[in-house]
């Protein structure tokens, strides 16, 4: 009966000291408080399986900017993903190593934790399974992540995020992908003077810019709805067709007619800052988009309602198109941009 008792007695030591190890690795990597704007869609159903931490997100900062994902320790994230321009970039087309140029023109990165699809074509539902894509593609990074590991395993600063994130210095893919969307969970934009003056926070639309918000809403809400003025839908607008034979737009992933040169609709938010638009920067200027879609767009068997149903245009005036820039500005999130 003793020793049963000194066995009982042992065993919980054992586990008291264990829940403290537990305990202790959760007090010094934390969760970050996020501030999530109360109109904002609801989070990513993977959020929750990857919250942001101190450390991780650390370690998912310094990951994005890592040269030694690529084969030739020349491009990283945020080679293409420049936080002054919302985390896109000034090229048509991504550029990668050697100066290869990509299929499409790097999106910009905001509100992803908000997002239910990944890339233009949505090919991706989860933004941990986001980052092997540039990292494999030959025209991005062409390496793999067993190259990026093994050039990276010896470094100390890794070994000691990655101990701090994780309890141990282990550094596996799906560590890896953990921690960059961690990081990329945390960019949230949603302090431009538009947000502010929602929130009547002593800000005022401009003449123009109130104009220029009353055509969005009539003009252009169907498409940039929601708080991330985007609706999340794929569609087929019309826009000059990238004739890379690799290319179908949402059809790539799904296989159907369809869906064939339909891309996500993507955020106006900072938009003043992402030039050129469309998928592989077909536009130069946001009055280059406003033009083509006043003068008519491309016929196509899946072409949008929206264009469709009248006439292949969104009629505007010329004056509607300054006001809607005007507007449109107003989204810029110089915070966001800056910090």
């Amino acid at each position: 009966m003793k020793k049963i008792i000194v066995f009982l007695s042992v065993i919980s030591l054992l586990t008291s000291c264990n829940n403290d190890d537990s305990e202790m690795i959760s007090i010094d990597n934390p969760e970050i408080t996020l501030h999530i704007p109360s109109e904002f869609p609801e989070v990513n159903s993977f959020v929750s399986l990857n919250k942001p931490t101190k450390y991780g997100v650390e370690l998912g900062e310094k990951l994005f900017s890592e040269k030694r994902f690529s084969t030739d320790n020349t491009i990283s994230c945020s080679s293409c993903h420049i936080q002054s321009n919302a985390f896109a970039d000034h090229n048509p087309q991504a550029i990668g190593i050697e100066g290869r140029v990509g299929l499409r023109n790097a999106p910009s990165l905001q509100n992803l934790m908000f997002m239910k699809f990944y890339n233009w074509d949505g090919s991706k539902l989860q933004l941990e399974t986001q980052p092997l894509v540039p990292i494999i593609t030959h025209e991005e990074m062409d390496s793999s992540i067993l190259e990026v590991i093994e050039k990276i395993k010896d470094d100390p600063a890794y070994k000691d995020l990655f101990q701090k994130t994780f309890g141990d210095e282990s550094i596996t893919p799906e560590r890896i992908y953990k921690s960059i969307a961690q990081f990329e969970y945390t960019l949230i934009s949603s302090n431009s003077k538009y947000d502010k003056v929602k929130r009547n926070e002593g800000e005022s639309f401009t003449t123009s810019e109130a104009k220029g918000y009353e055509t969005f809403q009539q003009k252009c809400a169907s498409c940039h709805g929601t708080e991330l003025f985007t609706d999340q839908s794929f569609r087929n607008i019309g826009f000059p067709v990238n004739t890379n034979t690799n290319e179908a737009g949402r059809g790539r992933v799904t296989g159907l007619a369809s869906d064939y040169m339909s891309f996500r609709v993507p955020t106006l938010r900072n938009i003043e800052y992402t030039a050129p638009y469309g998928s592989f920067g077909q536009f130069s200027t946001l009055k280059s988009v406003l033009d083509y879609f006043d003068n008519g767009v491309l016929e196509a068997n899946n072409l949008d309602p929206v264009f469709k149903n009248n006439g292949n245009k969104i009629p505007l005036t010329e004056e509607e198109k300054s006001n809607l820039i005007s507007f449109m500005k107003t989204l810029t999130d110089n915070h966001f941009l800056e910090n």
